[in-house]
């Protein structure tokens, strides 16, 4: 019962290997993480997943579609938030959604998924007004546009003050809760810990190691003699490198 399916992925930007051999199984009702640091790999991972990138090799699997060659069938099923995705400035939060919601066949109701997130108020408000919190839970509402099974949200909380971080985590377990498959890409360790059934660790473009948090941090505590083990503890002990993220 996979949602998504990767084994092997490569991509390479001329002489430079972003992603080597990157494996991992996102099951179905799951809310997956990709952690690891700035320049790991991880957009490029998902990017290749939602059929936005073309791959060097490896292979993908979206449910049962193939995100190269049945891209508009995978759109239809998939559902993206990616990193510094911005609108246009005098674009209104209402027409935001309405047109969203027009490039799919059974479209969520645009007024619902306002409400769902938060924004029913700020319906007529410019996205340029918006705060930072709000643009990101606009940005979850476009997401869910197409009423998918799966959602990728990628650095979806970097820069929130710590309350509008907590107000997005609730909205995506909510979508979990839903129904739908959640891939979260993260370089924030509280937030994969928070919100994540399973993680991959990523590092220099390779999965180091797919399971829960849990069990890294017990694998962690057990090597280092520490009941208070973090996640961190794991990145390091399995990499051998410090986990540095420049914000």
């Amino acid at each position: 019962m996979l949602a998504v399916e990767v084994q092997g992925l490569c991509k390479r930007y001329g002489d430079t290997s972003a992603v080597e051999h990157v494996s991992l199984e996102v099951r179905k009702g799951e809310i997956f993480g990709i952690l690891g640091p700035n320049g790991a790999g991880k957009t490029t991972v998902v990017e290749c997943i939602a059929g936005l990138r073309k791959p060097d090799g490896g292979h993908i699997r979206v449910g049962d579609l193939d995100p190269e060659s049945q891209r508009s069938m995978v759109r239809e099923i998939l559902g993206v938030q990616l990193q510094d995705c911005k609108l246009p400035g005098r674009l209104r939060v209402g027409e935001a959604i309405r047109l969203f919601s027009s490039f799919y066949r059974d479209p969520a109701d645009p007024e619902e998924l306002l409400s769902e997130v938060g924004l029913t108020d700020k319906i007529q408000t410019y996205f340029e007004n918006l705060s930072g919190g709000e643009r990101q839970r606009l940005s979850i509402a476009l997401a869910l546009a197409g009423q998918p099974n799966i959602v990728i949200f990628d650095e979806l909380t970097t820069g929130l003050d710590p309350r509008a971080r907590r107000l997005v985590w609730k909205l995506v377990e909510s979508i979990r809760s839903s129904g739908a498959t959640v891939l979260l890409v993260t370089h924030s360790m509280e937030e994969a810990d928070q919100l994540c059934d399973r993680l991959a660790l990523i590092d220099s473009g390779r999965t180091v190691t797919c399971d829960t948090p849990a069990n890294l941090r017990a694998t962690a505590a057990q090597a280092l003699g520490r009941d208070d083990s973090t996640l961190e503890d794991a990145y390091m002990l399995l990499t051998g490198k410090k986990f540095e993220v420049a914000e």
